[in-house]
This record gives structure tokens, sequence and C-alpha cells, in this order.
């Protein structure tokens, strides 16, 4: 029975990704793209100046900066889908795939831009014990308050609550306990009591935990993993222009598009793309919202660099630890197994505990990230603590079964929550859209006006129903 609801399950996510998904968010990437004109490469310069600056913002209570709300969206973002997936991604598409992956990251940096921003614009205040004022939104909100859909955001908070809470936790905790115990022979069982164990003590903090653990966690994690690339990058830099020229040929391959090879890798590098970015996803705009900026297009500004930290970045990072080694079609390894055994021509034995580790922090900082997307829907769906508390309690349960259990069916039940999350989102988004293009034209003539951190008054949109926090 189980495998029988797995395949009718596996083969819905087969059609909802491959023909309409993927083609809704490329679509919907394209428009942003030129009606936005280009925002997203215009003010790259932009994007890392605000990140820069709000580095190191001293915060009290639950209290979140620009930057360490752009560490919790990327702690969810970037998991170990950045690593095995690029594996995946590059022998079943060919390295042409990384090329169409970077391709639709700058084109999903827009919808980024999007939807983060109107998180921003339809954040709450929520006021904590001491006085002190924290923030909730994302597409549940601007569901509700800027298009009067609650029945819509009461199902999207319940999809998001649901599929990265608790289903996409269980995965990542799955994945942590399988190269624990592959690398160091750890117990699964006992290793699913210390996760669940550290994840509940870290959510029960509250955000203001959550964004200091992520803002030290984050940039450690990252930063390590790609200088190893980088490392191996300067290792065989005579190489580097043979494998740039294997992923343009192979993108653009003539050869290829007559065996159906170049359709594998445009199809195979979008979808890698945009299920590692999240762009347009509904996920992020959650962590953009919780920011006390001055103007709502400085989230959507860093939270669009996000897209490229994780797909051109770690993504491409790994990516190019596999293409340097050569020899990724002489072996019948994909996923993680690839990398590790990539890393170990390099590093020796010690490859597989190092790779453990980096997946420990990559999936363990997502686990935290993609419980706070659950606990700011939770929000608002009700008002009362015990929901809030039950939840935490469940997503702690997650985390242990995920541990020990094996997870086709899950996973795959995760896919299709996230196609409906996505066709919810991306229509809100399309509908608001005028919001965002009026919130850019203000940002930019403050800054053509000589205003160094342009602030942001409501009046400024046509249309101010539902927004509650920014004054006129």
């Amino acid at each position: 029975m189980m495998d029988f609801l797995n395949n009718i399950v596996s083969d819905v996510n087969g059609f909802l990704w491959t023909y309409v998904i993927i083609t809704l968010l490329v679509v919907a990437g394209f428009y942003f793209t030129f009606r936005l004109r280009f925002v997203q490469i215009r003010h790259f310069k932009e994007m890392f100046r605000l990140i820069v600056s709000s580095a190191g913002s001293k915060t009290k209570g639950n209290e979140i900066s620009p930057f360490q709300a752009f560490c919790v969206s990327t702690a969810s973002r970037v998991g170990v889908g950045n690593i095995a997936g690029i594996a995946i991604a590059i022998t079943t598409g060919g390295p042409g795939a990384i090329f169409w992956m970077w391709f639709i990251a700058v084109v999903g940096a827009a919808t980024g831009f999007v939807e983060s921003t109107l998180g921003q614009i339809y954040k709450v205040p929520v006021t904590g014990k001491k006085g002190e004022t924290s923030f909730r939104g994302g597409p549940a909100y601007y569901l509700k308050y800027g298009l009067g859909y609650s029945a819509w955001a009461a199902l999207f908070a319940v999809l998001i609550s649901v599929t990265y809470g608790m289903i996409y936790n269980s995965v990542q905790a799955n994945t942590i306990s399988l190269a624990l115990n592959s690398a160091f022979g750890f117990d699964r069982a006992v290793m699913g009591i210390i996760l669940a164990i550290a994840s509940v003590a870290i959510i029960c903090g509250g955000l203001g935990r959550i964004a200091r653990v992520t803002e030290w966690m984050v940039p450690l994690m990252a930063g390590v993993y790609i200088l190893v690339a980088l490392g191996i990058m300067i290792y065989h830099i005579n190489l580097l222009p043979h494998v740039f020229a294997e992923i343009l040929e192979d993108a653009f391959s003539f050869q290829a598009a007559a065996g159906g090879g170049m359709g594998a890798a445009v199809l195979t590098g979008f979808k890698r793309g945009l299920f590692s970015n999240e762009a347009g996803e509904g996920s992020v705009p959650n962590a953009a919202a919780t920011a006390d900026a001055d103007h709502p297009v400085v989230q959507g500004l860093i939270q669009s660099f996000g897209v490229y930290v994780d797909t051109l970045f770690i993504c491409s990072a790994s990516a190019f630890i596999i293409l340097l080694s050569g020899d990724y079609t002489t072996t019948n390894l994909t996923g993680i197994e690839l990398v590790q055994w990539n890393l170990s021509q390099y590093f020796g034995s010690i490859a597989p505990s190092a790779v453990a580790i980096l997946i420990f922090l990559f999936a363990f900082s997502s686990i935290v990230g993609n419980y706070y997307y659950g606990e700011i829907n939770i929000s608002h769906l009700t008002k009362k603590k015990w929901p809030l508390n039950l939840y935490r309690g469940l997503v702690g349960v997650m985390v242990y079964f995920g541990s020990i259990a094996d997870l086709p069916l899950v996973w795959n039940l995760a896919d299709l929550f996230m196609a409906f999350q996505v066709l919810t989102n991306v229509t809100a988004i399309l509908i608001l859209f005028p919001r965002v293009k009026e919130a850019l034209d203000d940002y930019e003539t403050q800054q053509a006006n000589g205003v160094a951190s342009p602030k942001f008054v409501k009046n400024v949109l046509k249309n101010t129903t539902g927004v509650v926090w920014w004054q006129n």
C-alpha cells in the first residue's frame, strides 16, 4: 500500500515539477527581471554593501538585523542538496547543467527580490515580554493582509509549517545520521536523540537565539566549503579553462541537442538551481520579514544576494570539486558518495570524515532555519502559546524519526506540498508586484537625490491596504 501511494505521489510530482512549476518559476523570473530592469544585476554592488554594513549589528532580545535575517534564510537554503544535488545534476544532465543552473540563479534572483520585498512591506510587529519589537511576515501575511485571501493564507501557513518544520527537517536529520554513521560508526538512534535535544534547545530560544546561532554557523560552513573548492581550483588552475569550456560546450552542444542531451542539461540545471535557491517557493520571505530594516527594498536586495550565495558560490564549489577531478564519468557513484570520492583524491582518507562534518553543519543549520519558517506561520494561524509548544515538540520527534527511518514517501510528499506552495506564492507575488515596483522606484529616487540610507513611508504605494507597520 505504501509503495502504491509513493508511486502515485511520485508520478504527480513528476508532472507538476517538470511541466507546471518549472515553467511558472522561469516565466515569473523573466517577467520580474524585465519589469524591474534587471534589478538583480544593476544593484549587485548595493546588495554587497548592505550585507557588509549590517554584519555584526548588535540586537536585543528577539530583534533581528538585516544580516541575521540573511543568515537565517541562508541556513535553510544551504543544505546537503548543495553538495549531493550538484553531483546528481552533473551525472544526469552533464556539465552543461551547471551553466543553466547559473543562468536560472540570475533570473531567480529577481523573484527572490520581489517576494522578500513583499515580506517586508506586509510584515506585522510583535511585542515581546520585555517590550522589544520583533516582526513576523511572509506569504501567509501578504496573502491575508495584501490580498484579503484568508483561506489561502491559512492553507499556505499549514503547508510550509508541515513541509519545512517537520518533513524537510526529518530528511535533514536522516542525512546527518547516515553521514556520521558511515564516517564514524555513530549509532543512528543515539544521534537522533542528540539531534532532537540540540534542535529543541535552540528553537525554544526563539528567533533571537536562532539568529545568533546561524550568524556564526552559516559563514563558517559556507566559508570552509568555498575555501576548499578554491584551493582545489588553484591547485588545478591549468585545468580551469578546460572545465569552463566543457561546461559551455555541453550547455550549447548541437550534438547533445540532436540526441536530447541539451534538453536534459537545461531541465536539470533549471531544476537544481530552483530547488536549491528556493526563489519563488515562499520560504525566504518569512525570514526577510523579521529584519528591522529602514526600507523594504533593503531586505529584497539582501535576500536576492542570497540566491547568488546559494547557487553561484556554494553549488559552484561542489561543481568544480567534481569537474576538476575529471573522473565523474568513470565511476558508478553519484550524490554525496561521488563528492566524498572526489575529495578523497585530493585529501586522502580524511575526506569522508571531513565531508561528514560539513554535512552536519549544512543539515543542522537547515533544521534550525526550516523550523523558524514554521514558527512564523504557526503564529499567523493562532496567537495561543500551546500550539507553538506542541509544534516544537513535533519538530523534535520528527528530527528523531528522520534519524532512524527511510524516507522515500515522506520526501515525495514534501515535494508535493512544495509544489502547492509555489503555485500559491507565485500567484500572489504576481498580483502584488506593482507594490514592489513602487517601492523600488522610491528607493532609487531617494538614492538619486543623495539619500545614503533611504527611509520608507507607505504612502508612496498607490494601494496601502494591509500595510500595518510602515508610517504614512
